[in-house]
């Protein structure tokens, strides 16, 4: 599965393409009056006949008949399509809360078939072709969920919740943005929606529901050790291992993930060991501690226990 393009001019849902109708159509009512504009600029400037153009023609025709006509249609226009929109509502859909955080996502499912609570980060995995209502909170200031394929943007704001609905046609990974400014690392504070077909993503919940697994070698269990000598256990949770915080993101599953460090760096072995080794070097201003007192055989062997969370 690949991403596509992060536009809303390329959707993948039944709102997305609303919304993709809707621009499409103010696009070309600015051109028009970009053109109308520019012609009647030039009229004005050449004149007409060798006489000016009145001032009540210009008044009464460019500046309050054009801009009524044209706006009034796409007002209405814009107003009934708008209204096929799905309503943000949780009644009939699966719902998914979202907890935005400087600068991560905390994601919470539940999971029906064992009534667990499964808690995960940076990363929205939805059915194919059912609307999932996203429950959208922050516990410090205002962020903002855009994910352009498949809905508008909705803020999240500290003390209540709203909601957005959404729903993907097909297969497929679709990136997420926080649209609204939120500190320095704004820019750095992405997300990945992935819709899966609905057997899978069941078979993935369950999955997700399940505590982590035990180190299966010598370097993994090595790796184990390490995440309690670094003290990671202090920020984070490994479901069977080490629950309580919530400091930074779950990490019971994190090696199934597409992305770390909110969408700033592809999942894999290289990729853990820099971000565990100076996280500040990537993302300035993270609220992660650097691990400098960490040797590179341990680093490594801490990138593959969580490489290996699955």
């Amino acid at each position: 599965m690949t991403a596509p393009l992060q536009s809303v001019l390329h959707p993948a849902s039944p709102d997305a393409a609303i919304i993709a109708h809707l621009s499409w159509v103010l696009f070309g009512g600015a051109a028009v009056i970009f053109i109308a504009v520019m012609a009647l600029t030039f009229i004005g400037l050449r004149g007409k006949g060798g006489r000016q153009v009145s001032a009540r023609w210009w008044i009464g025709g460019a500046g309050i008949a054009f801009p009524v006509v044209v706006l009034s249609a796409l007002l209405v226009w814009s107003t009934w399509r708008s209204a096929e929109l799905s309503p943000q509502t949780s009644r009939g859909a699966m719902s998914i809360g979202v907890t935005a955080k400087m600068w991560w996502w905390e994601v919470r499912y539940h999971d029906p078939a064992s009534g667990r609570e499964v808690v995960s980060a940076n990363e929205i995995r939805i059915p194919t072709g059912r609307p999932v209502y996203i429950g959208l909170t922050s516990t410090d200031v205002i962020h903002s969920l855009w994910v352009p394929a498949l809905n508008g943007k909705m803020d999240t704001v500290p003390g209540r919740v709203n909601g957005l609905t959404l729903q993907a046609d097909k297969p497929g990974i679709y990136r997420g943005q926080c649209a609204e400014y939120c500190g320095e690392q704004h820019a750095r504070m992405a997300l990945h929606v992935v819709a899966m077909a609905p057997a899978d993503f069941e078979r993935w919940l369950a999955n997700e529901a399940q505590p982590a697994r035990a180190p299966q070698d010598a370097l993994v269990e090595r790796g184990r050790a390490a995440f309690f000598e670094q003290r990671c256990q202090s920020c984070h949770t490994i479901r069977g291992v080490a629950e309580g915080a919530r400091l930074g993101p779950d990490l019971t599953h994190v090696g199934g993930r597409t992305h770390i460090a909110a969408g700033t760096l592809r999942n894999h072995r290289g990729s853990l060991a820099g971000w565990i080794a100076d996280p500040q070097a990537i993302k300035p201003g993270a609220r992660m501690p650097a691990a400098l007192d960490i040797d590179g055989e341990t680093l490594r062997a801490l990138a593959v226990y969580l490489e290996q969370l699955k």
